[in-house]
């Protein structure tokens, strides 16, 4: 009996309602086996889509806000954004004209600087990254806590400096004004951020903290022996997670039988350390899911790229297949192949398109989109975030 690995590709037809992914099967030398298929969320597939308009907007916005008249002259925006991506800047100011003043003539080269609507929302910026700082500390803190060494290469921290909403600068403008909070220092000639000291406080993850908030207690493990299975594999207890089956998808009894085991089945803290657990072990594997639901929830939209994720397994010891777990936990992540790079989404934290709870930074991206009709939100941080000055 072989065992074989075959790969198959993401089906990228806009009109599919389902991806092909990688599946491992053996070969009995029979019939061919069934091809497993990843059903798409037709929603979070469009929230990629959602992002592109608002992100052109607020780089402007950024773009003219760094220049010292408040203001950029139209024959410099390809220096500012390339020669492609200028026609689409030039279609945005077209557009919005709540947002974006074009003006100059005669004597004067044209040039585009907000409107005196825009620029009043634009001067609150302030007050929300002043808001957001605490919960950038806080963020980061968590971060360095679920690692197995208490230490982040600063490299792969600024890999996902957008997601979190720091600074570009944030070693040098934040990070030295909490000294008894973190540290940069070089470890085998790399520099590393590290992890001042432990606070047992902040080891509570999003899932507890949204039992604790629904008030279900974490301390009894006691469960009926006869309990009504979920057709939505939702279960209420402390180990289980919030699971939502995308719409294809149809569990046959015995498949939920074994999934309500695995909800109610106890797993260690995604923040003791890693190390102290063989990974053979089910409720190792199930702390691993844990971890990932804890870094997406750290990051400010609940979301990262498929790569950024895979940067982090020395630090985290994540599975060497992440993208099957991915696959296999369908109910609490989803992959999306829209956009440039694919994207892991933690679901429970989007209805529909839209993120359900919003930090003040994006509230404010927000409130500024809404000169231009936008009134859903907004749907990428990496792209936004990174075009801002300051947090």
């Amino acid at each position: 009996m072989q065992r074989r690995f075959m790969v198959l590709g993401f089906n990228n037809s806009r009109n599919s309602a389902y991806m092909l992914v990688p599946v491992k099967y053996k070969n009995s030398g029979g019939s061919r086996p069934k091809k497993k298929i990843y059903h798409r969320v037709h929603e979070l597939d469009k929230a990629m889509d959602l992002q592109k308009k608002p992100s052109l907007i607020l780089r402007l916005k950024s773009i003219i806000q760094s220049q010292k008249q408040q203001c950029l002259l139209l024959r410099n925006l390809e220096k500012e954004v390339g020669f492609v991506q200028k026609w689409n800047f030039m279609s945005v100011i077209e557009k919005y004209p709540s947002i974006f003043y074009v003006g100059g003539g005669n004597q004067t080269p044209p040039f585009v600087s907000l409107t005196e609507k825009a620029e009043r929302i634009a001067s609150e910026e302030a007050k929300a990254r002043e808001l957001m700082e605490p919960i950038l500390v806080k963020n980061l803190r968590k971060l360095l806590m679920l690692s197995v060494d208490c230490r982040v290469p600063l490299e792969k921290v600024k890999l996902i400096e957008s997601e979190l909403c720091l600074p570009d600068d944030f070693d040098k403008s934040l990070i030295p004004k909490y000294p008894e909070f973190f540290s940069v220092k070089d470890f085998n000639g790399k520099a590393y951020l590290h992890l001042e000291n432990w606070d047992s406080s902040l080891a509570v993850t999003a899932r507890e903290e949204r039992f604790s908030s629904q008030g279900i207690l974490v301390s009894s493990g006691v469960y009926p022996r006869k309990v009504r299975i979920s057709k939505d594999g939702n279960f209420v207890g402390q180990h289980a997670f919030k699971i939502n089956f995308p719409a294809g998808f149809r569990p046959n009894t015995s498949y939920l039988e074994q999934f309500e085991k695995w909800q109610k089945m106890e797993f260690p803290s995604p923040y003791l350390n890693a190390r102290r657990f063989e990974i053979a072990d089910p409720k190792a594997r199930k702390r691993v899911v844990g971890v990932l639901h804890e870094l997406l929830s750290l990051t400010v939209e609940k979301r990262l790229t498929s790569a950024q994720l895979d940067a982090f397994h020395s630090e985290y010891l994540l599975p060497s297949k992440l993208l099957l777990c991915l696959i296999k936990h369908h109910g609490i992540f989803y992959i999306t192949n829209k956009g440039a790079r694919s994207t892991v989404f933690l679901k429970e934290a989007y209805d529909g398109s839209n993120l359900i709870e919003k930090c003040p930074i994006l509230m404010h991206y927000d409130k500024f989109l809404t000169l231009c009709g936008r009134t859903g939100g907004i749907s990428s941080s990496k792209d936004m975030a990174s075009t801002q000055h300051g947090y």
